[in-house]
């Protein structure tokens, strides 16, 4: 292997969001970074805060896994069983669906902004940001948005995203200029080249479709352990990343390879093509954590799953910045509005991460449960990002993040 697919393939790991995101911590705890301060003392806080919401919200503490289907469930509606209702065939088949769906929704999840709402025709429901997104996606979808063939409106396929119209999207999200939803733009050009990229995969996604990845899972990640069939959660995020990685806008390139959501810190460490280098990979990591339940319906197991990172967005990053353990080291820090790929957006990332290591470990002790019991993706769903939304409206009207972004519909 050349160095630079060695390189590829390393920045397509969880290892090596890990380890990136550890070295620019170790710098922090160094009080070398530029643009944080690390107050470790404001943990214990963190972890109360984390605590009090999942015994709120889970006092049995079967709490479900940081997944797109939770949303779907907004309002106390179960759209999923509703929709499960109106599927046919194997549960491969419906799983298939499932896939379809949660891919197109993950990736229009980035931030809705403060304005935005969604009026759910028929429910009664007015729904914001990630709930919002969520619902107003699973009614485009049965609506046959992003389906080519309209006999078939249950579907996403290659045709139908890559010839996606905006109006027909902004109609479904009730885009215009009195809700107008950040990033809309970026996220019909999301869409449109995940269309494409799944038309030029065909070997990751059968039948052209997000759903044909399952199929491609089975060859390449399920191992028979004991009576089940197993699907190793890494070997599900580097199909992710590869399949998807042609979506990105405007991102760094090694060999001419779109890296997505890898950024540069001069902390970052590391040696050859991948030295500098700072992967996240949120919305694939939040997308492979989405696809744990439609996988596990099936009757496949998901291995491994506390391989996969804590995603830093700004609901897990803004819990650290709320409550004093990140402490920006200039006051136009919180003023000035910062691109995604700005230095302190990528340090305040990578801080948040291996954060959120240590406050899962924290509060697994504190519940009195095990990795195994308590998976990372279990405290965040309980957990940390409720928790980063629940302090952030304490803070400030409307709960937006404390750090202003130029949200481009992709990354945040």
């Amino acid at each position: 292997m050349s160095d630079v697919a060695a390189a590829l393939a390393y920045l397509r790991s969880p290892l090596a969001i890990r380890v990136r995101c550890e070295t620019i911590f170790d710098a922090g705890l160094a009080g070398s970074l530029h643009h944080f301060a690390i107050e470790l003392g404001a943990l214990p806080a963190v972890v109360d805060k984390v605590v009090e919401v999942t015994r709120a919200a889970y006092p049995d503490l079967q709490i479900p896994v940081h997944g797109r289907l939770n949303h779907f469930r907004a309002g106390g509606i179960d759209r999923v069983a509703e929709l499960d209702a109106r599927l046919a065939g194997s549960p491969d088949d419906r799983a298939r669906t499932w896939i379809d769906l949660v891919v197109v929704s993950v990736l229009l999840d980035a931030g809705a902004g403060d304005a935005w709402r969604y009026d759910e025709p028929g429910t009664g429901c007015t729904l914001a940001r990630s709930e919002g997104l969520a619902v107003a996606s699973l009614r485009a979808f049965e609506a046959g948005v992003f389906s080519s063939d309209a006999a078939q409106p249950l579907r996403a396929d290659a045709a139908g995203l890559a010839a996606l119209e905006p109006a027909r999207l902004a109609a479904a999200f009730q885009h215009g200029p009195d809700n107008a939803l950040v990033g809309f733009d970026g996220r019909v050009d999301l869409l449109r080249a995940l269309g494409a990229a799944i038309a030029a995969a065909p070997p990751l996604f059968a039948a052209g479709r997000p759903g044909g990845l399952l199929d491609h899972l089975d060859r390449v990640a399920t191992t028979e352990r004991s009576a089940e069939r197993s699907i190793d959660a890494a070997v599900l995020l580097r199909a992710l990343l590869h399949g998807l990685g042609p979506i990105w806008p405007g991102r760094i390139e090694l060999a001419g390879v779109n890296l997505g959501d890898v950024w540069r810190h001069p902390a970052a460490g590391g040696t050859g093509p991948s030295a500098g280098l700072v992967p996240f990979h949120k919305l694939s990591q939040w997308l492979a954590y989405s696809l744990f339940e439609p996988i596990e319906r099936t009757g496949r197991t998901i291995a491994q799953p506390g391989a996969l990172t804590g995603l830093p967005e700004y609901r897990n990053g803004g819990l650290f910045l709320d409550l004093g353990v990140l402490v920006p080291k200039r006051d136009d820090i919180r003023t000035t509005v910062h691109a995604p790929g700005d230095e302190v957006i990528v340090e305040w990332r990578a801080l948040t991460v291996a954060l959120l290591d240590r406050v899962a470990e924290a509060v697994r002790q504190r519940l009195g449960k095990t990795p195994a019991e308590l998976p990372l993706a279990r405290v965040l769903e309980g957990g940390t990002w409720a928790a980063g939304r629940a302090i952030a409206r304490e803070l400030r009207p409307g709960g937006g993040p404390p750090l202003q972004i130029a949200s481009d519909g992709t990354v945040f």
